[in-house]
């Protein structure tokens, strides 16, 4: 499944209800029909930005509700922020998550400002038999995608 919104609330920052974020992933999901319980790790575009990751995660959970079942860690924390090869990238990493039945770890995840009941993977990959990924990408100007990978059968 394929989901994009623009919410154009600020060049370099997203609106703080995630409304933008949570219309790309749920567009992805209402695209290939599935449920938002059957997400089994979700690639969020994570920029380890205070206000950009809280605000993402609001879109998540607005989405998945506290399903702690589910995975929720960000690749950028090691390899970077690779702009526009960001999404290519983060997508690759979603498919091999399937592929290897392992999450990528959130890097260097001290003290996570969430409140929320959901794993962020920190620190080190966790294995997960993931038949659902969905992997974000929001960008400047408030550009959002979200695709949802299914495990081949």
């Amino acid at each position: 499944g394929y989901g994009m919104s623009g919410d154009a609330y600020h060049i370099t920052s997203p609106c703080n209800d995630g409304e933008g974020g949570y219309r790309a992933m749920n567009s992805a999901i209402n695209m290939a029909k599935v449920l938002p319980e059957n997400i089994d790790y979700i690639n969020a575009h994570g920029t380890s930005t205070q206000i950009g990751d809280d605000i993402e995660l609001t879109a998540i959970m607005k989405l998945i509700k506290e399903n702690p079942k589910i995975k929720i860690s960000s690749t950028k924390s090691s390899i970077g922020h690779l702009l526009g090869a960001a999404g290519s990238v983060e997508a690759i990493f979603s498919i091999l998550s399937i592929l290897h039945k392992t999450v990528p770890a959130t890097l260097n995840l001290d003290n996570p400002s969430n409140s929320y009941n959901v794993n962020l993977v920190p620190k080190v990959p966790q294995e997960n038999n993931s038949k659902y990924v969905l992997s974000n990408s929001f960008g400047f100007g408030g550009t959002n995608t979200a695709l949802l990978f299914k495990s081949f059968e």
